[in-house]
């Protein structure tokens, strides 16, 4: 792999890299193109300037997580304006509670980048994007150069240390609890978002034949209640209208495709010319309780 100078990892953040090595993890320190811990274990920076900490052991396939397709898609998606509500209200959430700045945030689950290089274009942050796609994160890392891109498995360890950020966000990706109380600093927020009952519900019904309505919000909010309570709860939400093109875009960044059996009514939405669409999110805001927030 090409390897680029290691510049943009010497920050003043306060954010420390672990090891990820099982039964290590001890901090990273820069060299000239690489991070070392003091162990000996070494980790490449990519020529487009992320880190791939994610270990053999945690991988669930040979490439998990999104396809460059599906990455791709996401991005072609959040620059048609699709992405603005919920980008708005994460600026909401983020503003509504008094942080020290500039703030150190983590994106855990951050696909192609694009969610958190817009919010560091509005504000001061030292942001770190995390996620377990590597096609994902090489387009966030070529997009958004002055920001830290990472490569890692986030279901099983986080690899910061303790209290390294002031907020995390958690957009449409599963939360591992005990770890993000750990990495978030006692004053810290944490947001999560999930896609609102009657996100795509017009899409569903017209492709898969299903128009279900579940609220996974109060299910991401139960999983983290023992650690986190709950300070405010919000929607973002707005009616799209999707060509053909975007229709594809949807169903690769979501459902993957549409299905060999879902062909023939992909090919009528197609022939409709477009499909007004509802793309919503159920968001919170989190904070630390009990002894995690002393």
């Amino acid at each position: 792999m090409e390897r680029a100078n290691v510049g943009s990892w010497r920050d003043e953040s306060g954010v420390t890299l672990l090891c990820p090595v099982r039964g290590c993890g001890e901090p990273l320190a820069p060299e000239e193109r690489r991070l070392r811990c003091p162990r000996g274990h070494s980790f490449d920076v990519a020529r487009s300037g992320y880190l791939n900490l994610l270990q053999p052991q945690d991988r669930r396939s040979a490439t998990p997580g999104d396809s460059r397709a599906a990455a791709e898609a996401r991005r072609r998606l959040y620059e048609a304006g699709h992405g603005a509500p919920l980008l708005a209200e994460v600026e909401r959430q983020l503003a509504a509670v008094e942080l020290p700045g500039p703030l150190t945030l983590l994106d855990v689950g951050c696909g192609e980048g694009s969610l958190l290089g817009a919010l560091a274009a509005r504000r001061p942050l030292a942001a770190h994007g995390l996620d377990i796609s590597t096609p994902a994160v090489e387009l966030a890392a070529r997009r958004f150069a002055a920001l830290r891109w990472i490569v890692a498995n986030a279901d099983r360890r986080l690899p910061f240390a303790a209290g390294s950020f002031d907020a995390v966000l958690v957009l449409s990706a599963r939360p591992h609890r005990d770890e993000l109380a750990r990495v978030l600093a006692p004053h810290g927020r944490l947001i999560v978002a999930t896609p609102a009952p009657d996100d795509l519900v017009e899409l569903r019904a017209a492709l898969l034949g299903e128009g279900e309505q579940r609220d996974r919000l109060e299910r991401t909010v139960e999983s983290l209640t023992p650690d986190f309570e709950v300070e405010d709860r919000a929607s973002a939400r707005h009616v799209a209208t999707l060509d053909a093109a975007g229709v594809d875009d949807v169903l690769a960044a979501t459902y993957r495709g549409a299905r060999h059996s879902q062909q023939a009514r992909l090919a009528e939405l197609r022939a409709a010319g477009e499909l007004r669409v509802t793309m919503s999110y159920d968001v919170a805001r989190l904070r630390l309780r009990g002894e995690r927030a002393r």
